[in-house]
């Protein structure tokens, strides 16, 4: 079984010490590397080529959300989980839009962030219960953009518009099969286009791209 390698980027030692010693005991998880601030992140990254970076939001010198931004750029293919003692908007907001898979509070148990790790390592997204809550409620007060408003609004079909703004409103493939008298299958594919097309990852993205 291929392990997932971690990287750890906190400014606390005390943290990376503990999360190291949490991860160490998983059989399908490696700690390859740790970093105190972004700057070392990115060189520890670089040299170590993790699967998957946890990330704190509050460090010196260069913030989560700006490392996050820096990682989409220059190394893709990591998967970023942020693991935050903070659920406000703008970490949740900016993290996620630069290109996270995974936000969670650092009180979550030690399955959940061990499922977390895997998971994102798979391609998938994964939220906290508090802070999926607060996206999903905050996504529903921001207006969804004009017909015009948002970038590759031109590479869509009318029907492909209609299933995103669908998605971004919040429903859910089967209801979007009904309302459209379409299968989900065809619901599925719609939606996977969508995020080719516009070069998203997931649903939460596409909901941000349509709505702030």
């Amino acid at each position: 079984m291929t392990r997932v390698k971690v990287v750890l980027v906190d400014d606390q030692a005390l943290m990376r010490q503990g999360l190291r010693k949490l991860l160490e005991v998983e059989d399908g998880v490696e700690v390859v590397g740790e970093a105190a601030d972004g700057h070392e992140a990115l060189h520890v990254i670089g040299e170590c080529r993790p699967h998957v970076a946890l990330v704190d939001m509050r460090m010196p010198g260069m913030n989560g959300v700006e490392l996050i931004a820096r990682l989409a750029a220059e190394h893709p293919q990591v998967a970023v989980i942020v693991l935050s003692t903070f659920d406000e908007d703008e970490y949740i907001f900016g993290a996620l839009r630069g290109g996270a898979t995974g936000y969670l509070l650092k009180d979550c148990s030690p399955e959940e962030l061990v499922a977390a790790v895997h998971r994102v390592s798979r391609g998938q997204t994964v939220l906290g219960s508090p802070v999926a809550a607060r996206l999903v409620a905050e996504l529903r007060q921001l207006p969804l953009r004009g017909s015009a408003g948002f970038p590759g609004r031109e590479l869509l079909s009318e029907r492909e518009l209609e299933v995103a703004r669908m998605v971004a409103a919040g429903a859910a493939n089967r209801e979007i099969a009904a309302r459209l008298s379409i299968s989900e299958g065809t619901v599925k594919n719609h939606v996977s286009s969508v995020l080719r097309k516009l070069g998203l990852r997931d649903r939460i993205q596409l909901a941000l791209r349509l709505r702030s």
